[in-house]
């Protein structure tokens, strides 16, 4: 069956200018164009649509989707047992927190009581989901399901004031790099040396021991992957490459 761009817009759920866009960037190409310029999807570019979809829904990037779906040895089966474990674990999420929702009402009522654990355990699971969707494939690549395993544990494992302390540094780590990007310091400066100390401390929250080289392999791992960039530099540009030359100065030295 053929569906003009119209049809398909409606079909899908999405504007014929994000189709539009997709054949401009050569993610989806229509799969032929008549003399008079209508654009006509077949079997094929449908089953496509719909994995770009699936990987849109799980946050990733049209870059990061085009790299996955033009891959030579591309797997429909596998790909939706991927987004079925990925959809799978956000349908957990959302419960988990529903489930925190309503004991902390209890809690309030006194119907029931809640511990401090209990209060922040939905929210760490979510932080720990999110990292997994985004980088758990990379990080499991490259140190191992046991290290990775082990490191989400520590973070469940926080107590509530460690878990506010997680957070209080990882704001102040942003907060210190863009003003150090702002004001044009140098890596290799006193301020880069703190930016160092600063995520090294981030990092003792999850990670079981510390390394230089470790913590080396991490920032390269920051460079390479658009998705590291995009999380460092959501408010201003140059924060990761900042950040990744500090650790590479600075990791042997402190």
């Amino acid at each position: 069956m053929e569906y003009r761009i119209q049809q398909l817009s409606k079909l899908a759920g999405v504007s014929t200018r994000t189709l539009r866009y997709y054949d401009e960037i050569g993610l989806l190409s229509p799969s032929r164009v008549s003399e008079s310029g209508y654009r006509y999807y077949g079997d094929a570019e449908v089953n496509l649509l719909q994995q770009i979809l699936f990987y849109r829904e799980r946050r990733l990037s049209l870059d990061i989707i085009a790299q996955i779906l033009h891959q030579p040895d591309f797997n429909v089966e596998q790909a939706l047992k991927e987004h079925l474990e990925a959809l799978s674990a956000e349908q957990r999420r959302l419960s988990a927190l529903i489930r925190t929702v309503r004991q902390t009402l209890a809690h309030l009522k006194g119907e029931s009581l809640m511990n401090d654990q209990q209060k922040f355990e939905a929210f760490k699971q979510e932080t720990i989901q999110r990292q997994e969707n985004q980088y758990g494939a990379e990080a499991r690549q490259k140190y191992g399901d046991a290290a990775v395993d082990t490191a989400n544990q520590c973070f469940l494992d926080l107590s509530e004031a460690d878990y506010q302390a997680y957070q209080e540094i990882e704001r102040t780590l942003f907060s210190r790099l863009e003003e150090a990007v702002r004001a044009g310091k140098s890596p290799q400066s006193e301020t880069g040396k703190e930016i160092l100390l600063l995520h090294r401390k981030w990092l003792s929250f999850t990670w079981k021991s510390y390394s230089p080289q470790a913590h080396r392999g991490l920032a390269a791992m920051y460079q390479a992957d658009e998705r590291f960039r995009d999380y460092y530099d959501r408010n201003l540009p140059g924060c990761t490459e900042f950040l990744c030359a500090a650790v590479r100065h600075w990791a042997d030295s402190v």
